[in-house]
């Protein structure tokens, strides 16, 4: 894989890959800002003495506005390009983030949340349509898998230094820092970032197999929310993302409390296991996103070559329904296998939209779906609350997060299936 992409690069240049490089940094940084809340919830319990359901509701408010944030942004960054739009997104959340820092009570968390969910919606509206434009079809799974990888990264990073910081320095300082990182991240990207017609970076060579898709028009149109509603491809993606993204989001808010609850293990103790996780998510994930994009390089449609990948990734999560009875690092590496499945199934994901849709209404669509995603991943945090408060209160947290584990296994492979039958083939249609 390193050596097809070395040579590519050798042969046409590789300023793409740098454009890459900086959408994996800001979505390190999306996803270290995300995890901090879930990271100081040991310290917050002793503070605020919330509940479990409290703490999902809590999410749910950063969820619920995240929503929001993608639906605006995706008409955002197709109407104003994905230069402006992570500017003033970026700006947005690194404020957000160090707001957290001044408030001291549910509600004000609540309303913490809301601002951060917001602004961090034009995080993946403008990585892809920046990768719609800098990369050509056969390129794109693997560079979405790429900086796609940063919600990866950042969980690697975060369990690492996030305890440290809040019990050294105190927990404000974490929220503060991640902020003043996204105000540094700008430093790269409003200089360096052009589309590829104004990049001086760019060889002629790299510029024109950028544009080598010879199926794809260049065009300024814009298209409404209410007609890309008509199409049952938008339709595809809103289901896979509504049923699919809670589970991530189950695994962001809620790993560090599994551990914890049923394991005896403080944050801690159990950061070594979240690194972990997250380090086989990130390889793995990557591996899922070039497989696709390999697959097509050897004659295969893109169709078969999606949704190959899919079934594998959905299969890949269904283990995880042994979690709650395994051993510590046996459920380790379960959820580090779900996780990665459920990165390289984001990616692909991601890149059925690009596949289907003309370049204008690609961030439309991310923002329309992302907004179906954040309403499952508002809902499910709010259940996941209740059911833990109520096995709980029988005396059984293991059993409480057997249900929740059995969900997530059996969420892909329904979503597989439901997705074929909406769109049986991923082709690039004309939108009328």
């Amino acid at each position: 894989m390193q050596d097809t992409l070395q040579a590519t690069s050798t042969r046409i240049g590789n300023y793409r890959w740098t454009v890459c490089a900086m959408l994996f940094l800001a979505t390190t940084i999306n996803y270290i800002d995300r995890q901090i809340l879930s990271l100081i919830k040991p310290i917050l319990d002793e503070e605020l003495g919330w509940t479990n359901e409290q703490f999902g509701l809590v999410n749910s408010f950063f969820q619920g506005t995240y929503g929001f944030g993608l639906l605006f942004f995706g008409w955002f960054v197709d109407k104003y390009g994905a230069k402006i739009g992570y500017t003033v997104s970026i700006v947005g959340w690194s404020l957000a983030a160090m707001g957290h820092s001044l408030v001291g009570s549910i509600q004000g968390f609540m309303a913490a949340r809301a601002f951060l969910g917001v602004t961090e919606g034009g995080n993946f509206p403008s990585a892809i349509k920046a990768t719609a434009i800098w990369f050509p079809k056969r390129e794109r799974a693997f560079a979405t898998s790429i900086f796609n990888a940063g919600t990866n990264a950042g969980p690697i990073l975060a369990p690492a230094i996030v305890p440290w910081i809040a019990y050294s320095y105190g927990w404000q300082t974490a929220f503060i820092l991640a902020g003043l990182a996204g105000f540094l991240w700008l430093f790269l990207w409003i200089p360096f970032y052009h589309s590829p017609e104004k990049s001086k970076a760019l060889t002629k060579e790299e510029y024109d197999f950028i544009k080598s898709d010879k199926d794809e028009v260049e065009t300024t149109k814009k298209v409404s929310w209410g007609r890309l509603l008509r199409y049952r491809q938008t339709w595809a993606y809103i289901t896979a993302k509504f049923l699919t993204d809670p589970v991530w989001w189950f695994f962001l808010i809620w790993l560090p409390d599994f551990f914890k609850k049923t394991r005896g293990l403080d944050i801690k103790e159990s950061w070594i296991h979240l690194v972990t996780i997250y380090t086989i998510v990130t390889f793995l994930s990557i591996f899922g996103g070039w497989i696709t994009g390999y697959l097509t390089k050897q004659g295969w449609s893109v169709t078969r070559a999606r949704k190959t990948g899919l079934f594998i990734f959905a299969l890949c999560v269904m283990p995880i329904l042994f979690v709650a009875n395994s051993g510590d690092w046996v459920a380790v590496f379960l959820i580090g296998l779900a996780g990665a499945a459920h990165q390289a199934w984001s990616a692909n994901m991601y890149t059925t939209v690009s596949d289907m849709f003309p370049k204008y209404a690609v961030a439309s669509v991310i923002g329309i779906g992302g907004m179906a995603g954040a309403t499952g991943g508002m809902l499910f945090p709010i259940f996941t609350g209740r059911l833990l408060d109520s096995f709980t209160a029988a005396g059984d947290v293991s059993g409480g997060y057997h249900v929740l584990f059995l969900i997530c296994a059996s969420a892909y492979i329904i979503t597989f299936f439901v997705h074929h039958l909406i769109v049986p083939k991923l082709e690039q249609f004309e939108l009328k």
